[in-house]
């Protein structure tokens, strides 16, 4: 049976709208300023600062620790900030490695509380039509590049490498390597450069890791609006901040980032998983989330 949430204060991005949703299962069946329904439970959330439930970049995840450390690291990670999916990538050398990689991720991540979606890290030698057809091939969501020279950029047949992308278009997402960290205001301008004229799907900047993907981002990939949103239809995933003067004007990265002591409830499709300091840690109850096509969603 479903439920209405009344006078939710819903964050996106900068933005603070009050609605309310009508629950049904796992998912919204219907999202707008009131409800009438007298014969179904309803939950006021006037008291709280309602936000979709976060989408965040980890590439350090303990993969081959014991489980009492993995469990440590996913609780302190994600359960406790609110994140019920992340994007991790395992590295890749040779081109006929990736599907053994990706494999072998998959399996190590088989414990995870949470959905979790594998992308893929190369040098940019490995950037070929061919390899990015085993890409296409294994529904990775984003290709990672590790830049170590600007002058290589040149030097790829970006052509081919846009029409071998076409129609999947997964994004290319850059890397600056320590090398080049020096000069990273540079490369990245140079990356942003090619990638427009050359009409490459790509993000232009470095992801920053341990912080929530912005919604041209998750979109990018493959994600928007199926996780990370509030929209009618999707799966009822958010977090529940108490409400107070000094947070009514901040954003959703400021509230993950300085306001996490106000975190009260996090939901992950329709389940509670996190109510006060008690968490829930269910291994297995995530799932490898198979991007079926990036960018499809015009924002």
């Amino acid at each position: 049976m479903g439920y209405i949430i009344e006078n939710a204060n819903i964050l996106k991005e900068t933005k603070l709208t009050k609605l309310s949703l009508l629950i049904e299962g796992d998912h919204i069946a219907v999202k707008k300023e009131h409800i009438q329904n007298n014969k179904l439970i309803k939950m006021c959330a006037d008291s709280y600062i309602m936000t979709p439930s976060y989408v965040i970049v980890d590439t350090r995840i303990p993969l081959n620790a014991s489980f009492l450390e993995f469990r440590k690291y996913m609780v302190e990670n994600f359960l406790l900030k609110g994140c019920t999916t992340l994007l991790t990538y395992c590295s890749i050398t040779y081109e006929n490695h990736i599907t053994e990689k990706i494999k072998e991720t998959k399996t190590a991540l088989i414990s995870s509380p949470i959905d979790f979606l594998i992308s893929v890290k190369i040098p940019l030698r490995l950037l070929t039509p061919s390899f990015i057809r085993k890409c296409k091939k294994e529904r990775i969501p984003a290709i990672f590049i590790d830049i170590e020279d600007l002058n290589e950029l040149t030097n790829v047949p970006w052509g081919w490498i846009r029409e071998a992308l076409f129609p999947y278009n997964c994004p290319l997402i850059p890397l600056i390597s320590n090398g080049l960290k020096k000069d990273a205001r540079r490369a990245l301008s140079k990356w942003k450069d090619i990638m427009e004229k050359e009409k490459i799907p790509a993000i232009l900047e470095e992801l920053k890791e341990n912080q929530p993907l912005s919604i041209p981002v998750l979109n990018k990939i493959g994600l928007y609006p199926h996780k990370a949103s509030l929209l009618h239809g999707t799966e009822i995933s958010y977090n529940l901040y108490l409400k107070a003067r000094e947070i009514i004007n901040v954003d959703e990265v400021e509230l993950f980032h300085y306001h996490s002591d106000r975190l009260l409830v996090t939901v992950n499709k329709g389940k509670v998983i996190r109510a006060g300091e008690e968490v829930l840690f269910k291994p297995g109850l995530g799932e490898y989330v198979r991007v079926r096509t990036p960018s499809y969603f015009a924002l």
